[in-house]
């Protein structure tokens, strides 16, 4: 039996206009959603998602993933309540703990993420559940707040809150408290086995069912009839995150030698020469192993590997022709 569930990721490879026709393409190809990233200094989540809301009809639109640290509470569940009034019953909420140096750059102390994060869906599920909330916390502190809806619907809004977890802490958390785990990318498949215990070990603590809790997983993908250019498709995205995103370096397994020798030639934010320079020091088995790059048949085999290893669906990436992408998975795989 085919594996069916396939989902697009969208982060700032293509232009915004490029990604809403790729939004409709992929929801006419069967693609259950469209993720929009957040995470550079770049692209917001919030202005696409509304973008290919708004173009499509049944497709999911998620947040691959906001931060919980840059958005004050009562703003974050209006920004969900009217992406849910523009496409009702069909928005997603990924959340991530974001990432320093990034975070520290920008003023933001990432102290106690986990409690950080507990608090933040806790306020959220009770705002879009249409409560008047008060809650005195270490990091949130409203009272007597409500989502004011005076013209329109004013039942509760189902938007499922998926946390964005790379570290084994926060995957627990995700098991404990949201409804469901987006899984990182640049990872090998086998990441996915201890991280996914840790997951399970949430559920436990919290009385849940494994089962109940989706898991999607990010998977860059290039594919190229040409394996070559397939595997340059993914080199410089993987060169950029080794280098800025250290949670991504550890959780990947890369040499940290590796890393030293890209972050020496990268500066912050990284220029294309620099990104072209760094690129040799990325060998092609490392691309294969953490993204699924090549010719059709070898990302598909790829992506079985990441759903062997406890992913319920795949949300891809595509770093080469993206409406290829959509047309080989759109059969399964």
């Amino acid at each position: 039996m085919s594996n069916s569930r396939v989902a697009l990721y969208l982060q700032d490879a293509h232009p915004l206009r490029e990604g809403m026709k790729l939004a409709q393409f992929a929801e006419k190809h069967g693609f259950e959603a469209v993720w929009q990233a957040e995470s550079r200094l770049v692209r917001d989540a919030i202005v696409p998602m509304a973008a290919y809301a708004a173009v499509t009809e049944r497709i999911k639109v998620g947040s691959g993933v906001i931060n919980n640290w840059t958005r004050n509470i009562g703003l974050l569940a209006a920004t969900f309540l009217t992406l849910d009034d523009l496409a009702p019953d069909r928005i997603v909420c990924g959340m991530g703990a974001w990432w320093d140096p990034l975070a520290t750059n920008v003023g933001i102390e990432r102290r106690k993420p986990l409690v950080a994060m507990r608090e933040t869906v806790e306020v959220m599920r009770r705002l879009l559940a249409m409560e008047n909330v008060t809650f005195h916390g270490e990091f949130h502190h409203v009272q007597g707040i409500e989502l004011d809806v005076v013209h329109g619907r004013r039942e509760p809004r189902h938007v499922p809150i998926m946390i964005g977890a790379t570290g084994m802490k926060m995957m627990e958390l995700a098991g404990e408290i949201g409804d469901g785990v987006l899984l990182n990318y640049c990872v090998p498949p086998e990441y996915n086995d201890p991280a996914l215990e840790h997951l399970k070990a949430g559920v436990a603590r919290a009385g849940r069912k494994y089962d109940d809790l989706d898991r999607p997983q990010l998977v860059v993908c290039s594919v190229h009839q040409n394996k070559a250019t397939a595997l340059d498709g993914a080199r410089g995205l993987l060169t950029q995150y080794l280098a800025q995103q250290p949670h991504i370096a550890q959780a990947s397994g890369v040499g940290g030698d590796v890393v030293k020798q890209i972050q020496s030639i990268l500066g912050w934010p990284a220029t294309k020469e620099q990104i072209k320079e760094a690129m040799h020091f990325v060998p092609d088995e490392l691309v294969q192993r953490i993204t699924a790059s090549g010719t059709p048949e070898e990302v598909k085999a790829k992506v079985r590997e990441y759903i062997a290893h406890g992913c319920t669906c795949p949300v891809l990436y595509p770093l080469g022709d993206p409406f290829l992408m959509i047309e080989v998975f759109s059969e399964g795989y």
